[in-house]
């Protein structure tokens, strides 16, 4: 055989092995299922996409848990009064409540009783039920869960809340304004990092009108303990601070504390103005009615995935999701119109309350010169600034 007919019996058997193999390799099993398979995702998909559409929907209730009562003057009497918009906007639909939950395993009780009664979209308004609700939505993917103040989510939990440390810092321009003794107080409950952040906008704020102002700051280790707020306010006062804020859910003791000792207050979460109709100075509010309507719309209408609830929303003072309280009769119209000068600023976005440099209380640089962090840094922190007297608890 010579070479020319050597390569053309070459070349026709590997033609022919190639064919073979093409139409082996066709034929076989494992091919037809990769074909299928590539099927299965889009049907699970589409399985995925159903049943996310009918997620939220169809209830004859929607459930609020508080983690207190619904007239605290605070945090409480905020969420409730979202919960009274919700009713007037769904008068077909039985609204559910629960005072006093507290954040632990009574929660699930609770939202699970809920669920049995027919709600599909839930509530957990205290920022200690976010586990219980996380537990709860595993078991009832059915069901919309709306967490306040969360810093994690599910496939069926979004967490909603507010950069209220805006007007917190605006508060804290009106007390370092308001103060005659630059000394100023806040009761605080535990150190999450949300009590952290509010603590040192309200002391920026004071300290940008006045760079000697300091913050004294007592933890209480509740939300709403008012023999400890009392404890924790009159210590306080006794330590002559003239100006007293606080980050509890319940506010009535420590104002109305206040108020007889003729001390200053600046209140948080609800109006409490006319607990102090002498000290009241201004406050920063919640505002839920309008957001709580609107997610409970999106979630019944089947639009809670990919919708700006699905995760964590945090709305702003341009939003109006929260709101500086109304000034006390006391304060002067200069300390007024200076505040709301200001709060234009911030609106316009030519005052940031955290750019950069930002100190520490050992003067170490938490934010760099020049430097704005994101909303989710700011919801991360660790650290009192500079001006604040007292430790954080380990």
């Amino acid at each position: 055989m010579n070479k020319i007919v050597k390569r053309k019996a070459r070349s026709l058997f590997l033609g022919t092995l190639a064919l073979i193999m093409l139409i082996t390799g066709c034929s076989q099993p494992g091919n037809e299922s990769n074909g299928s398979a590539s099927g299965s995702p889009e049907g699970s998909a589409t399985a995925n996409a159903e049943q996310d559409s009918k997620m939220g929907t169809g209830g004859s209730a929607i459930g609020f848990i508080f983690v207190g009562t619904k007239d605290d003057y605070g945090y409480n009497q905020a969420a409730y009064l979202g919960s009274v918009a919700v009713e007037k906007a769904y008068p077909d639909m039985k609204v559910l409540r629960a005072e006093n939950v507290p954040e632990t395993a009574e929660a699930e009780r609770v939202m699970e009783q809920m669920i049995k009664d027919g709600a599909k979209i839930i509530f957990p308004t205290s920022y200690g039920h976010l586990e219980p609700a996380l537990n709860v939505a595993k078991r009832h993917p059915d069901v919309v869960f709306f967490h306040q103040g969360g810093l994690k989510t599910a496939n069926n939990v979004g967490t909603y809340f507010g950069t209220i440390w805006e007007p917190v810092y605006l508060a804290g321009i009106a007390a370092g304004k308001m103060s005659k003794t630059g000394k100023l107080g806040y009761i605080v409950s535990v150190p999450i990092p949300q009590v952290l952040l509010n603590v040192n906008a309200f002391t920026l704020g004071a300290r940008s009108v006045n760079p000697e102002a300091t913050t004294s700051v007592v933890f209480t280790g509740s939300w709403c303990d008012p023999g400890q707020q009392a404890n924790a306010t009159n210590s306080l006062i006794d330590s002559g601070i003239d100006v007293l804020s606080l980050h509890q859910d319940c506010m009535k003791t420590v104002i109305e504390t206040a108020e007889r000792r003729d001390v200053m207050t600046v209140g948080y979460h609800a109006d409490a103005s006319s607990l102090a109709p002498n000290g009241w100075i201004t406050g920063s509010l919640w505002n839920w009615p309008d957001l709580f309507v609107d997610m409970v719309k999106t979630a019944q209408e089947g639009g809670f995935k990919g919708s700006k609830y699905d995760g964590k929303y945090r709305g702003t003072l341009a939003d109006n999701v929260v709101q500086m309280g109304s000034f006390g009769a006391k304060v002067p119209a200069d300390v007024v119109q200076f505040v709301e000068d200001k709060k234009a600023e911030l609106l316009g976005g030519t005052l940031k309350p955290f750019i950069g440099p930002v100190k520490d209380q050992s003067g170490t640089v938490r934010i760099a010169e020049g430097e704005t962090p994101t909303v989710e840094a700011l919801e991360g922190s660790d650290y009192l600034v500079e001006g604040v007297i007292g430790s954080i608890p380990k």
